[in-house]
C-alpha cells in the first residue's frame, strides 16, 4: 500500500516521501498515529502544499529533542529492586519504570516506547539505555540497579 509520510521516520523515510508499506502497518500505525496519509492524487497535492509547514514542525520537534538530550544524556539513575543472593532480580526493570524515574528526577516526559534498553535489565549493576527522542536525536543514560533487600 502506498502512503505519503507526514513526519521523518527512522529507517522508513522523510516528509513528503511516497513509500510502499504493508497494509496493516499503514492502517494500524502510520495513519492511525497521523504519521502518513493514503497516497491519493488529492493527498499528494495537499502534502506538496503543506510540506514546508511540516518541515518547520519537524525542526521544532528536533530542537526540543536536542534540548532534552542535552539535559539527560550521560545521566545516571538509580533504582532499588529486590534481588536474590546471586544478584538476579525478581522481574526486571521495564521502560515504564525508567520513564517514571526520569520524570521524578528531571521533570521531563519521556514515553516508555522511546526507551530502548541495550540489554534486558534482570540483574544488579549498571546498564546503558538508549532513548530515541527524535528520528535523528538519541540520548544515552545509565541505569544503576541496586539491591533493596535480599530474600532467602
Amino acid at each position: 500500500m502506498k502512503v505519503i509520510l507526514l513526519e521523518n521516520l527512522k529507517r522508513i523515510g522523510t516528509i513528503g516521501e511516497i513509500i510502499d508499506v504493508k497494509r496493516g502497518y499503514a492502517r494500524n500505525f502510520l495513519i492511525a498515529n497521523k504519521k502518513a496519509l493514503y497516497a491519493s492524487k488529492e493527498n499528494i497535492s495537499e502534502v506538496e502544499k503543506i510540506k514546508s509547514d511540516l518541515s518547520k514542525k519537524d525542526n521544532e520537534k528536533k530542537k526540543q529533542a536536542i534540548q532534552t538530550s542535552e539535559k539527560i544524556n550521560g545521566s545516571e539513575y538509580s533504582v532499588k529492586k529486590l534481588s536474590t543472593e546471586n544478584n538476579e532480580l525478581y522481574g526486571s526493570v521495564k521502560p515504564t519504570e525508567i520513564s517514571k524515574l526520569i520524570k521524578e528526577e528531571n521533570k521531563i516526559d519521556i514515553k516508555p516506547s522511546m526507551i530502548q534498553p541495550l540489554s534486558e535489565i534482570k540483574s544488579l549493576g549498571k546498564f546503558k539505555v538508549r532513548i530515541a527522542l527524535h528520528s535523528e536525536v538519541d540520548a544515552e543514560i545509565t541505569i544503576n540497579v541496586q539491591s533493596a533487600d535480599t530474600i532467602q
